[in-house]
């Protein structure tokens, strides 16, 4: 038996590479067509147009989907394995609406673009990442609560050192944005899908950008930790 195919750890597996292939299967294709420029676009900016488009919004709500089954087994297990301590389940309970709260806002990401309604977009990524953020956080606590009978010291470093990599990319990514579109290098930055390295603002955009990149890996980084635990 491979080791993919013990218990449901091909759940996280498929959330990761799906997830990561949305994103990579998109930049190609924008960058192919020319829709934006090669040196890391923001993420959102590889789904405006179309073809690319139409991928990557179906390509993220099936994210969604294996989202909500990652999290929903997961819930399942911790109930099972603390049925006794009350501060776990009711931690439990909290990161599951956390987790759901975080998937829909990857679905709206994924059916609301940026250049056509922004501030539905910003939603949906506030959802995503803040809420999916605290996410982390609850089943970070949870790991160290659940040691050493059930989860080892590693597990929770390695889920502690995603969760400070995840929000060291979300202040980063907040300050470059705030300063970016403050209004000091023009309007209407939100429809630019291609940038002079000459022109003011690039780097702020330039920081913002692999911000983007790097929150979502730290996610996907998040969910890897998971494989274990469900083999």
């Amino acid at each position: 038996m491979w080791w993919f195919q013990q218990g449901l750890s091909f759940l996280p597996v498929a959330l990761v590479v799906w997830s990561a292939a949305s994103f990579v299967f998109s930049y190609i294709t924008a960058i192919v067509l020319h829709h934006v420029d090669p040196l890391v676009p923001y993420i959102s900016d590889t789904g405006t147009i179309p073809p690319e488009r139409c991928l990557f919004g179906i390509m993220l709500n099936i994210s969604a989907f294996l989202g909500m089954a990652t999290m929903y087994i997961r819930y399942k297990q911790v109930y099972a394995l603390s049925p006794e301590k009350p501060k776990i389940i009711k931690l439990n309970k909290i990161g599951l609406t956390l987790g759901l709260m975080s998937c829909f806002g990857l679905c709206i990401i994924a059916n609301f673009q940026k250049c056509i309604l922004y501030y539905v977009h910003v939603v949906g990524a506030c959802l995503t990442f803040g809420v999916g953020a605290i996410y982390m956080l609850v089943q970070t606590v949870l790991s160290y609560l659940m040691q050493p009978e059930i989860h080892s010291k590693d597990i929770f470093w390695i889920r502690l050192t995603a969760l400070l990599w995840c929000c060291s990319s979300i202040v980063s990514m907040f300050v470059s944005s705030v300063v970016l579109y403050s209004g000091l290098y023009g309007t209407n930055l939100v429809q630019k899908l291609h940038w002079d390295p000459q022109e003011k603002g690039y780097t702020a955009h330039i920081i913002s950008t692999v911000s983007e990149w790097s929150l979502a890996f730290s996610f996907l980084s998040f969910f890897l930790t998971y494989i274990r635990d469900f083999q």
